[in-house]
């Protein structure tokens, strides 16, 4: 069944709003490269977390199915063509932002693995936002709605989240490993609300109803 399904899934991916956003991260990661004068590494890691934005706002439209309500009844289930979607867009997503890291000359590049953790967390952030409201809204395609939220709530992060708790800061400063250790957590509790949102909710028709005894002859 998985492999009857591919074909399908791969005709429906939202190849533009990927191709885009793999487009724009590039550009963004490789403005370092233009800068005249010595390297800057805030330079560099401005363009990376730019990219990484650009790049979750493009998997922010991965779960988009205009036929989401006709395929909802085919015998696979939501998990396995979510799992489906993911899988095929990995490869995708990985060689995207290792593109973008080599496009940073090496003197302006900050750390590798902890930039590496803040774009995996905003995808996964993304991701998971867009199947939570797949699941509970009626939307088809949650990408454009989900991208603007992930816009306004990156701004608002950046401003008014508390400063012990602050998700951007700059290598050397004495918050860099607590920060990352919070995109960790951020990463974790995102993948964990996204893989429960994956299952498709019960519907009142299927619950089962108390069972009733028949009332004995004496009570009639």
């Amino acid at each position: 069944m998985t492999r009857a399904l591919l074909p399908p899934v791969w005709r429906t991916l939202p190849r533009r709003a990927l191709a885009a956003a793999a487009a724009v991260g590039l550009l963004l990661a490789g403005i370092p490269r233009l800068q005249s004068g010595p390297p800057d590494p805030r330079v560099g890691l401005y363009a990376l977390r730019a990219a990484a934005l650009v790049l979750a706002l493009g998997l922010a439209f991965l779960l988009d199915d205009p036929a989401r309500h006709i395929t909802s009844t085919v015998p696979a289930r939501r998990p396995v063509r979510v799992a489906l979607r993911v899988a095929l867009v990995a490869p995708w997503a990985a060689l995207t932002w290792t593109t973008a890291l080599l496009l940073v000359p090496e003197e302006s590049r900050p750390p590798a693995g902890a930039l590496t953790l803040e774009a995996a967390a905003t995808a996964v952030v993304a991701l998971a936002a867009a199947t939570l409201s797949i699941r509970h809204t009626r939307t088809s395609e949650p990408g454009a709605a989900i991208s603007t939220w992930l816009l306004v709530t990156g701004v608002t992060a950046a401003l008014l989240l508390p400063h012990d708790w602050t998700l951007f800061v700059t290598p050397g400063d004495p918050r860099w490993q607590p920060t990352h250790d919070h995109w960790a957590l951020l990463l974790t509790v995102a993948a964990i609300v996204g893989a429960r949102a994956c299952a498709e909710p019960v519907r009142a028709g299927l619950r089962l109803r108390p069972f009733r005894t028949a009332p004995s002859r004496g009570a009639l």
